[in-house]
């Protein structure tokens, strides 16, 4: 169990003269920006920042038109008119019925209608419309057919859910993004509470996310301010046999709770998904009935109670109901929330693929999740579900509950570890994730560097004989859609191709040539071989990596020192073990090993030199990985420690910087912020951090 306690002065709820949070002041005092790129938690109030920020543009910047992009339907109603003339705003957020595209409900409805609805907007007077991404994308091809790029001049465009850009609808709603931003004529913001996508591909290519101005908001910097939440608990629990033989070990029934189970086809997930969730609710108790208008399951337990359950797993007619009756908070009369009625609507959610991103029940006490998530933007989403503040809920805790590796418990114990710093990295908006790989054709007597490093993220490798793109379209491929082919090629990947007598190349050429000539049909020969040759090399790198990260590596470039610049691939054969490599890493179908399959990602907390574990209690059916109290001075150092990693400084920089340090704290009366807009405030935040890092290190060295 990792325990992040926080003070609780509830600052973060506070708000200045025109109604608005500390995160939401923060940004709406960028809004004259063109392009603004949020990076705020759940339950910060991003949608209202957005509304802030929009009214401004649209009232005093001269932008005719406000256009809000989310993920799905149910995330619409965030957007929704709101009142803030009453908070001290000088105008409110109004939203039409008719252009709210996501009041229908449902994902899918009509296609053609929407679109339909969406021209008609861009025709109109009207100034917000609210639609899904998807809307978006095909609303935005039929303008652009019929108007041409210019109708978008002057129109405000807010992406919520940031992280789908590059990693959704095959990287088309970035590719439009890319265009708006290259026209130059109209307002972007993007927002987003997990600025990592979960395959180390960057959301923004690094020459258009220069042209953003950044507003961050941490976690720390949320919860820090809650008035009410005081502490947040991650717990791994192992369990041996079926996941529902270790269910009651996690399961508080006396906690509001969001059980989301296995996702289908996962090693975890022993049955029909209905058959499943009918065991949990034989678990919690005797099933007496059905509420009347909301759906829920009602659910006598042993000691008396009756619980309510909404099952969003089961998609008969009846969902829809559960949905409504979950959005519907329930109110007093004088129209504020009445906080004990609507805490007593439900006890329990069980969900499948559900209630995760964007979803909003503040009662949320406990996320238990069943099952490896491949994803580390998925488990910070599913954290979020349970980190809003609300009256009652001095504490809230994620639980993953997952099947036990079959592996040494000194194994478990370090990826446990390496999986912790990976979490409370990415709550502190670091990026945790390993490098975005790029290649280049090496010649003899080449002058570049073989291997070079940006800085953010992205190392360039030259690799002899490897065939280059020829094309801007099997570039833009190379550069954007290799998370989504390797993806392809670790699923499709099957035992003719891991047989002891297949030959390596049958892997590399055959089958990611097959998945390339089905994605993209209209490729020429060199076309499709670069792009094969190009992932090939990209999944050899990666399986170099995981097996030196296996015997303990502690530098980044450790896979690549003293080795042949040609070891990971070659201009024909692409490498002999890339495909099965990673289907034996990442196929949870596979093997029980999928947390350490996962941590292997995490190159980079593998050096940071913390260690969360205090414990590992071992059980007859199960064991638990117990962590040292993570507390707020805790995250603070982890928080240098990784900051210190990323950003280079010498010594002597850091001690020339430390009176400076000195004499902002004494003014400002805190420390610099390391996410700040002001460049010298940031360069004193990575300075402290590297002489708290330095400092760190000195004591650990001096105890041993």
């Amino acid at each position: 169990m990792v325990n992040v306690r926080y003070s609780g002065t509830g600052q973060s709820k506070a708000t200045n003269a025109l109604g608005q949070r500390p995160m939401q002041a923060r940004a709406y005092a960028a809004r004259s920006a063109q392009f603004l790129l949020l990076k705020a938690p759940p339950a910060a109030g991003k949608s209202r920042a957005l509304m802030f920020v929009a009214l401004d543009k649209l009232n005093h910047q001269g932008l005719s038109k406000t256009i809000v992009c989310v993920p799905e339907t149910s995330i619409g109603g965030s957007f929704r008119s709101t009142d803030l003339t009453s908070y001290g705003f000088d105008a409110d957020w109004q939203v039409e019925d008719r252009w709210n595209l996501c009041l229908s409900g449902t994902e899918e409805g009509s296609t053609a209608q929407k679109v339909k609805a969406f021209s008609q907007f861009m025709q109109s007077d009207a100034r917000v419309l609210v639609c899904t991404h998807a809307t978006f994308r095909f609303g935005f091809e039929a303008v652009e057919r019929a108007q041409g790029i210019a109708a978008f001049d002057s129109v405000f465009l807010a992406i919520d859910e940031f992280h789908h850009v590059s990693a959704a609808d095959n990287n088309r709603l970035g590719e439009i993004l890319r265009q708006i931003i290259a026209r130059g004529q109209s307002h972007v913001m993007a927002m987003t509470g997990s600025y990592f996508r979960g395959d180390a591909v960057p959301v923004l290519r690094p020459e258009d996310e220069a042209r953003f101005t950044t507003i961050t908001y941490t976690y720390y910097e949320q919860l820090e301010g809650y008035e009410h939440l005081k502490a947040l608990g991650v717990n791994y629990s192992f369990y041996r046999g079926q996941y529902i033989n270790g269910l009651p070990d996690v399961l508080d029934t006396k906690l509001k709770t969001i059980i989301h189970i296995p996702h289908r086809g996962s090693a975890e997930a022993f049955g029909e998904k209905n058959d499943e969730v009918g065991r949990i609710l034989d678990l919690i108790g005797r099933h007496i009935g059905v509420e009347d208008g909301t759906g829920f399951d009602l659910i006598r337990t042993l000691d008396g109670r009756v619980l309510k359950v909404a099952d969003l797993v089961n998609d008969g007619p009846g969902r829809e109901g559960v949905k409504a009756a979950l959005s519907r908070e329930i109110r007093r009369p004088d129209g504020k929330r009445d906080d004990a009625a609507d805490r007593a609507k439900v006890d329990i959610i069980i969900a499948l693929g559900m209630a995760k991103e964007g979803f909003d029940w503040v009662w949320c006490e406990h996320a238990l999740t069943i099952g490896y998530r491949a994803s580390l933007t998925e488990i910070v989403q599913i954290i979020g579900r349970a980190t809003r503040d609300a009256p009652g809920k001095p504490k809230a805790t994620f639980t993953n509950l997952v099947a036990e590796p079959g592996v040494e418990t000194a194994a478990v114990k370090d990826a446990v570890n390496d999986m912790l710093k990976a979490i409370s990295g990415s709550l502190l908006m670091e990026q945790v994730l390993a490098p975005n790989f790029r290649f280049y054709r090496r010649e003899d007597g080449d002058i570049r560097e073989p291997i070079s490093d940006d800085g953010n993220g992205t190392i360039t490798i030259g690799i002899k004989g490897l065939m280059e793109p020829p094309t801007d379209r099997s570039r833009q491929i190379c550069e954007n859609d290799m998370a989504d082919l390797m993806a392809t090629a670790c699923q499709a990947v099957d035992a003719r191709f891991v047989a002891p007598d297949t030959v390596p190349e049958v892997a590399t050429q055959l089958l990611l040539a097959d998945i390339i000539e089905q994605r993209y049909e209209d490729l020429s020969t060199d076309e499709a071989e670069a792009i094969r040759q190009n992932l090939a090399a990209r999944m050899n790198l990666l399986t170099l990596a995981r097996k030196e990260a296996e015997i303990g590596f502690h530098e980044a470039a450790a896979p690549f020192a003293g080795k042949d610049q040609t070891a990971p691939v070659t201009g024909q054969s692409g490498g002999t073990e890339g495909p099965a490599s990673d289907e034996a890493d990442d196929d949870q179908r596979s093997a029980p090993n999928t947390l350490l399959a996962l941590v292997r990602r995490f190159i980079n907390v593998r050096e940071l030199d913390i260690d969360l574990i205090d414990s590992v209690n071992a059980f007859q059916e199960c064991f638990e990985v117990a962590s040292r109290s993570f507390d707020a001075p805790l995250l603070s150092q982890v928080q240098s420690a990784m900051v210190a990693m990323r950003v280079p400084m010498t010594e002597e920089e850091a001690r020339t910087l430390w009176p400076r340090i000195k004499r902002f704290r004494a003014q400002e009366g805190r420390e610099p912020n390391v996410h700040a807009t002001d460049d010298r405030e940031r360069r004193l935040a990575e300075g402290l951090a590297w002489l708290k890092n330095r400092k760190a290190q000195s004591m650990r060295e001096a105890r041993s």
